[in-house]
């Protein structure tokens, strides 16, 4: 890069939710917790999400999302915002959360 040219910084963000899902008893059962779910974490912030595994077990997912941002302080706020969202859902219990943050030295 020559010299004096401004640095370009760039985030990414990762979540990965174990979600236990409520009374569910069929897969089709299943899509209609968890797409909602996912559709509203792409709405509200903007995020890439996906029911990422366990797609063939109706009781579990596992909803995984990221985010690119140039502001680590906005990316850490969107990734607790989307924490609470899903943990804040009552028909699923929020089994475990695993974030991971990746800056300009990894």
């Amino acid at each position: 890069m020559p010299a004096g040219e401004p640095v370009a910084h760039m985030y990414v963000g990762t979540l990965s939710f174990d979600l236990l899902l409520g009374d569910v008893r069929s897969l089709k059962e299943k899509r209609s917790v968890v797409r909602p779910i996912v559709a509203e974490l792409q709405r509200k912030y903007a995020v890439s999400a996906a029911e990422v595994d366990h797609m063939d077990l109706h009781r579990r997912a596992i909803i995984g999302l990221a985010m690119v941002s140039g502001d680590a302080g906005h990316l850490s706020d969107v990734l607790d915002r989307c924490e609470r969202l899903v943990a804040g859902r009552p028909e699923v219990e929020l089994l475990s959360v695993r974030r991971r943050f990746h800056g300009e030295d990894d």
